[in-house]
């Protein structure tokens, strides 16, 4: 399936989400862009103009693009979604109806790599708490005490080693800390060590970095059991989806001394994050910034106009998904 030559027929698009302006002036005026923000401003589009839809453009992950949403245009032929995540698309649906999804690989793997380098050492070198401490007066009085936690003594398990893992790990050796992965099977060409098995990995190592897809298949994959393997020294830097940790679990373990820390760019319920978390001191949060710059979101921003153009100027996707019927360029 590929999509048709642009002739002179005017091709309907509906932007939905958020506005983006490198998105809103990325078409020539062979298109008609119909902008949405909301849901309920999706329920008021006109039928005529549903009917006439032929691409969608989800600029956000809190545009939730399912099976109701694509349903309202019969015509969709493709729907390009902001971010490599697409938990928020229904993907078996757009399969099941021979419309083609696609994300924004590759341009935001560097910028998330870099985000849980980041977190990873501002909370075993207790950042944000040394900053408060300063601020506050404290070190005219006395000097800061030595933090528990140090990247010189520890052996990381990357959860997930896609794209944006390997490049976590990239960052993890070169920093001279042994790493090891988890997922159902090895990656093929790399030499770190693979546990098929996520209890036996959280046993052996005292770090985990969380980077998998958010999915049925990964809720609450890091739950109580994943914390009591990883033990008192345990620490946990999620930059995946806040749905693949048990959150509820999580907190009792910090609190209970089970693990040691954690550092947090994604939560359960964004943007609400549970009182419990944010009165902790080991815990370094942020508010899901993993590819939050201005280059890498114009960059995300113009990988979904391309996905369309590329479509409707009959050259197939660029970034499919897996899922959906065509799986390569």
């Amino acid at each position: 399936m590929t999509g048709g030559n642009i002739s002179s027929e005017k091709i309907d698009l509906l932007v939905y989400g958020p506005n983006k302006p490198i998105i809103d002036k990325g078409f020539s005026d062979q298109f008609v862009l119909h902008p949405v923000e909301t849901r309920a401003d999706l329920e008021r589009v006109n039928p005529a103009v549903a009917a006439k839809v032929r691409g969608l453009a989800v600029t956000y992950s809190t545009a939730r693009c399912d099976s109701a949403v694509m349903a309202m245009f019969p015509k969709l032929e493709i729907a390009a979604s902001f971010g490599v995540g697409y938990d928020h698309v229904d993907a078996k649906y757009a399969s099941e109806h021979n419309i083609i999804v696609t994300n924004t690989p590759d341009v935001l793997t560097e910028e998330v790599a870099d985000i849980a380098m980041g977190l990873l050492i501002a909370t075993l070198r207790e950042f944000i708490k040394a900053d408060r401490y300063l601020r506050s007066g404290l070190w005219t009085t006395q000097q800061y005490p030595l933090s528990v936690g140090s990247l010189r003594d520890r052996k990381v398990g990357i959860v997930g080693m896609g794209r944006i893992g390997q490049a976590i790990a990239r960052r993890l050796e070169a920093s001279l800390v042994p790493v090891v992965y988890h997922t159902r099977n090895p990656v093929a060409g790399l030499k770190y060590k693979h546990y098929p098995d996520l209890i036996e990995m959280a046993k052996a190592v005292d770090t985990l970095v969380v980077i998998v897809p958010g999915s049925p298949s990964t809720a609450k994959m890091i739950n109580a059991e994943v914390f009591k393997a990883l033990g008192p020294r345990g620490v946990i830097v999620n930059v995946a989806r806040g749905s693949v940790v048990d959150e509820e679990a999580m907190i009792a373990a910090l609190k209970s001394g089970a693990i040691l820390a954690a550092g947090l760019d994604v939560f359960a319920n964004e943007p609400a994050v549970p009182d419990e978390l944010r009165a902790m001191q080991n815990v370094v949060l942020l508010p899901h910034i993993g590819s939050a710059s201005v280059v890498t979101r114009n960059a995300m921003d113009q990988l979904v106009v391309d996905n369309l153009k590329s479509w409707f100027a009959g050259k197939g996707p660029l970034t499919p998904i897996a899922e959906t019927p065509v799986k390569s360029r």
